[in-house]
């Protein structure tokens, strides 16, 4: 009976070990998804009036992550632009995430690297970090499509907020009310 046991112990260890590997290839080569550390900030977002005119593509949702939430004050910018996207290739580059961002809402900025590939629901696009000029603050920028029409968000961070609160952004971004509103706003 004791060898029976052990057996079934080692089993299911080597069972665990072999689905663990297997997660670990298989997320190894995807693109950036909602992947915060347990020691990051944990932002708390809440809804805000838009803060700005408007404009042919319309008013967005305005949220707000406090000081205390986020180590220092985060204001993210999300709205839809139906159309305006290559139908064919989405946001392909760091090109097509300049020219399709909303990053002329808060001023001028500067690229501090280049972007990557980003997963929001079913949606893929690109992240790309700026320094804004004038300002203490930095921006990030992001865009993701379905079909021709997409979705861009931009988080202006202020002093004392971490460098990059990506994780942050796409896991808000990829959250149950946010995926449902871009459902709605693309009309999917």
């Amino acid at each position: 009976m004791r060898l029976t046991s052990k057996f079934v112990a080692i089993s299911a260890a080597t069972a665990l070990l072999c689905a663990v590997a297997a997660f670990w290839i298989l997320r190894s080569g995807e693109p950036a998804r909602a992947t915060a550390a347990p020691d990051e900030v944990r932002p708390v977002w809440t809804e805000t009036d838009w803060p700005f005119d408007a404009d042919p593509w319309g008013r967005g949702k305005a949220f707000r992550c406090k000081a205390d939430d986020c180590g220092g004050e985060v204001q993210l910018y999300v709205r839809a632009k139906l159309g305006f996207c290559n139908c064919a290739t989405g946001v392909a580059d760091d090109g097509d995430l300049d020219q399709m961002g909303d990053l002329a809402l808060i001023g001028k900025a500067t690229p501090t690297g280049a972007g990557r590939e980003i997963i929001v629901g079913p949606m893929r696009g690109r992240s790309r970090g700026y320094r804004v000029e004038g300002s203490r603050n930095t921006a990030l920028s992001l865009a993701f499509n379905q079909r021709c029409d997409m979705v861009v968000a931009t988080a202006l961070i202020g002093p004392g907020a971490p460098a990059s609160l990506e994780p942050a952004v796409l896991a808000f971004l990829n959250s149950d009310r946010m995926l449902k509103w871009a459902e709605v706003a693309l009309g999917l």
